[in-house]
């Protein structure tokens, strides 16, 4: 991140209002790069799962502290959410089923790969959940 040209950070408690405000906060945060509309709405969209993830899944509805960083170099956007919460082992979900891992993960998850260009969970039991997403506009791949 030694590289980047614009930077934000927010932290708030984990409640569910708090997803909306981070959700905006972070698209307005975007919008200095070229992105359109439509991922505008995918980066909103995202940022929203994963705060919501925290709050319901990292921290049960308890209002806890959740980190909201967003950087550009220019060109890309990443962003990192942060909780503190109870996390989960990737190790035990790569050994499940394919079904139970899909149910652990849920569709939201997916969704965010969708929407982003890359995502990264990096995650421990008890001690939290890092989401790392990126996205560059359409505009500037070409």
């Amino acid at each position: 991140m030694e590289d980047r040209k614009n930077w934000m950070r927010i932290e708030f408690p984990s409640l569910s209002e708090n997803a909306r405000f981070a959700r905006t906060t972070v698209a307005v945060f975007a919008s200095q790069l070229e992105f359109t509309l439509e991922e505008i709405e995918d980066i909103k969209d995202s940022v929203d799962e994963a705060v919501t993830n925290s709050i319901v899944h990292g921290y049960q509805n308890e209002p806890e502290l959740i980190i909201v960083e967003a950087s550009h170099d220019g060109k890309t956007l990443t962003i990192i959410i942060e909780d503190f919460g109870k996390g989960f082992s990737p190790d035990e979900d790569e050994e499940s089923e394919p079904e139970t891992k899909m149910d652990h993960l849920g569709s939201g998850i997916l969704w965010m790969k969708e929407c982003m260009d890359k995502v990264e969970i990096i995650s421990e039991k008890e001690k939290g959940t890092k989401v790392i997403m990126e996205k560059t506009p359409k505009t500037a791949m070409y």
